[in-house]
């Protein structure tokens, strides 16, 4: 998988997560430490989630952070 295919899959995952469990954009930022921005350009695969900030978002779902690379 291409960085390009692997940033737009772990983007529509973390979307995925967040509309499963009813979240807006600005309450994952609120709760992740992150700005709503950021979470938008991720979710679009604008921006490479850093390893930190998939970590915080594996944690605030209680899911493993190897959940993000399966296909």
């Amino acid at each position: 998988m291409g960085i390009r295919k692997l940033k737009n899959h772990i983007g529509r995952k973390i979307k995925n997560l967040r509309l499963e469990n009813g979240l807006s954009q600005e309450k994952l930022a609120e709760c992740t430490g992150m700005s709503r921005e950021h979470i938008s350009c991720i979710e679009r695969g604008k921006n490479m989630i850093s390893i930190d900030s998939l970590y915080k978002i594996s944690e605030f779902f209680k899911i493993n952070i190897k959940d993000f690379f399966e296909v």
